[in-house]
């Protein structure tokens, strides 16, 4: 899978800051730039730390952009705790284009269909609030 960051210019410190100050534009930031996100998180904080950063973080970040019903909790929480675990587990890879290499698997969006039915992921309780997974365990 390809490498698709909008936000690769930036430095982890330059992109975190520029995206918790929501000043990266919606349309720049793409489904591996959620994935550095989490990753960078991962290393900074403990795993309930991280996972809150990227839920503050990424509801502000959709509420800023007008699009607040984008944001989804149980993907959110998903998302950050297999890249937490994942990141965990492989310490000799030390930047995001390293780590991200060794896991391309992280670049395919669809990859919480292997964890989650369609209904359990997409629906309402999961927009709102944590719903395990309901095919494979995350760890």
């Amino acid at each position: 899978m390809k490498l698709n960051l909008g936000c690769g210019h930036l430095s982890d410190d330059e992109f975190v800051a520029a995206f918790e100050e929501c000043t990266i534009s919606p349309a720049a930031f793409h489904h591996a730039d959620h994935v550095r996100l989490a990753w960078i998180y991962a290393g900074r904080y403990d795993a309930e730390g991280a996972e809150e950063k990227l839920l503050a973080g990424i509801r502000r970040f959709a509420a800023k952009a007008g699009v607040p019903e984008k944001f989804q909790y149980t993907m959110t929480v998903a998302w950050s705790r297999l890249v937490a675990a994942s990141r965990k587990n492989s310490k000799a890879e030390n930047t995001f284009g390293e780590w991200i290499a060794s896991h391309p698997e992280f670049l395919d969006r669809r990859l919480l269909e292997k964890y989650y039915s369609e209904d359990k992921r997409l629906g309402e309780p999961a927009r709102t609030t944590w719903v395990p997974p309901d095919l494979a365990p995350l760890s």
